[in-house]
């Protein structure tokens, strides 16, 4: 027997009050992550474009390959293995997304690692939401709901549409656009911090992806 209107309006109703409340929790009690950036208003058409994009076509041979390198690591992070394949396929997907630019998968995982270690219900001091650490305001821009922010899909492919947009801007100077997407331009513990863990990610970046920037950006540390 189909449920009733009522009862469909009632249970959404209610699993939108327990994101809500987890969503208050995690602000009270989760990790203090790093986002603060984001506001640029060119960013905007950029992150719609990359939610309605939810659809990946997967290469299966590199697909296992990135699963099989990746998934010891993130092991030690987040212990249900349906969460890990859920992230790693979504990183794979977004980074070889095709007709967009390239966003190095190690650099997209150093940037959860240093955000949320991999917690999609952390919840920074400025607000900052998810895996990615996205700001709250880009849910009612883009006509979606707030709770979406801790959906694995919809976060990963919000933070990597400003990050891939950070890079551009940047002339893909790495730590310059993670200052820019950490809203702490100048001040370079963010970068340093999201560089030295783009190190436990080695191999992440193999499939295609020459990241000719690390070196200057290493460089100039």
């Amino acid at each position: 027997m189909r449920p009733s209107a009522s009862c469909v309006r009632a249970s959404a109703t209610k699993s939108a009050a327990a994101l809500l409340a987890a969503l208050a929790l995690a602000l009270a009690l989760g990790p203090r992550a790093e986002a603060g950036g984001q506001r640029d208003p060119a960013l905007r058409p950029i992150v719609q474009q990359a939610i309605h994009q939810a659809q990946c076509f997967m290469n299966r041979y590199d697909a296992a390959v990135w699963y099989t390198l990746m998934e010891p690591r993130m092991a030690r992070f987040v212990h249900n293995p349906a969460v890990r394949l859920r992230i790693l396929k979504q990183v794979y997907c977004v980074t070889h997304q095709s007709g967009a630019a390239k966003v190095p998968p190690g650099l997209v995982l150093a940037v959860m690692q240093v955000e949320s270690d991999f917690n999609r219900w952390a919840v920074s001091g400025s607000g900052a939401v998810g895996l990615m650490q996205v700001m709250p305001y880009w849910p009612e821009r883009l006509g979606m709901k707030g709770y979406e922010l801790v959906h694995v899909a919809a976060n990963i492919r919000m933070g990597c549409a400003i990050l891939r947009y950070y890079l551009s801007i940047t002339h893909d100077d790495v730590r310059l656009a993670l200052e820019e997407y950490n809203g702490s331009v100048g001040r370079h513990f963010y970068p340093d911090r999201v560089l030295n863990a783009w190190e436990n990610w080695n191999g992440a970046d193999d499939l295609g992806f020459p990241v000719h920037a690390v070196p200057a950006a290493a460089a100039r540390h």
